[in-house]
């Protein structure tokens, strides 16, 4: 049983009714975009050589801020794996806006017709948090969607991304942030404990802020420039994260080795 999340919902469950009202002033003044176009392409580099890519997940992953997956978070990726590893990068987005784990689960894994994968990158996370659900339920909806990804690619490696900044985002009011940005950091740990069950699950669990990408990677931008609604991440944003997940993956010697070693059979 998890403490912080009973804590939470003790001090949450007075404060529904507000926050219900303040989510309503929100959906009206945060602009509807539509998710990313081309599910489905190459990185820049060309090889004999390649790794065949999956993203899969929620808004993000569905590319919400950008008019094509190419300038999104999935083309980026791509182009920073392909650069680090020297190889073409076969890339394919399942994912839609709105989804939790459950959804991702129920409603896309069956939709996924490819038979060999190098690598799966799994986005998830905000649209739990934003249901409310429980570290209990999103501990049984991840572990029966890696279980569902592993009946179709039993050996691949699959690499969750950190969770949403939900307490960064402009568009949101303290009492939210507090809330959902506090219930996000939890199912983040709960994702710590699951993904230790499995042989080649990983989770990037580095906290995302604006504040240390800028610091991190020299950016003369400001922290408002990292969000295109005050939600959604800016296309410069979607390729700063890129670029940390690859490094991740990279500098990763368990799973680049896996990488490297699918490459030397291809």
């Amino acid at each position: 049983m998890n403490l912080k999340y009973i804590l939470g919902s003790f001090l949450t469950i007075p404060l529904l009714p507000i926050m219900y009202f303040q989510g309503k002033k929100i959906k009206k003044t945060v602009p509807k975009l539509p998710e990313a176009k081309g599910s489905e392409g190459s990185s820049l580099i060309s090889s004999k050589k390649v790794i065949r890519l999956l993203t899969i997940g929620e808004s993000t992953i569905a590319g919400v801020g950008v008019k094509t997956h190419q300038e999104g978070f999935t083309g980026a990726l791509a182009n920073e794996l392909s650069t680090a590893l020297n190889t073409r990068v076969d890339w394919k987005v399942y994912a839609k806006s709105g989804y939790t784990a459950k959804n991702v689960n129920d409603k896309i894994i069956h939709l996924i017709t490819e038979e060999t994968i190098d690598l799966i990158v799994i986005g998830l996370g905000g649209n739990d948090a934003f249901e409310l659900n429980s570290p209990k339920k999103w501990n049984r909806d991840v572990r029966e969607l890696i279980n569902s990804i592993r009946s179709k690619f039993k050996d691949t490696p699959i690499v969750f991304t950190n969770m949403p900044p939900i307490k960064e985002f402009p568009a949101f009011t303290s009492l939210i942030k507090f809330t959902i940005g506090g219930l996000v950091n939890i199912l983040g740990e709960e994702l710590i404990d699951i993904v230790r069950d499995y042989d080649k699950v990983y989770y990037y669990a580095l906290k995302p802020s604006s504040k240390d990408y800028i610091k991190r990677f020299n950016l003369n931008i400001a922290p408002s420039d990292f969000f295109i609604d005050g939600v959604h991440p800016s296309k410069q944003t979607y390729h700063i994260w890129a670029k940390d997940i690859s490094n991740f993956i990279t500098l990763s010697k368990e799973i680049k080795n896996n990488l490297v070693l699918e490459l030397s059979t291809t």
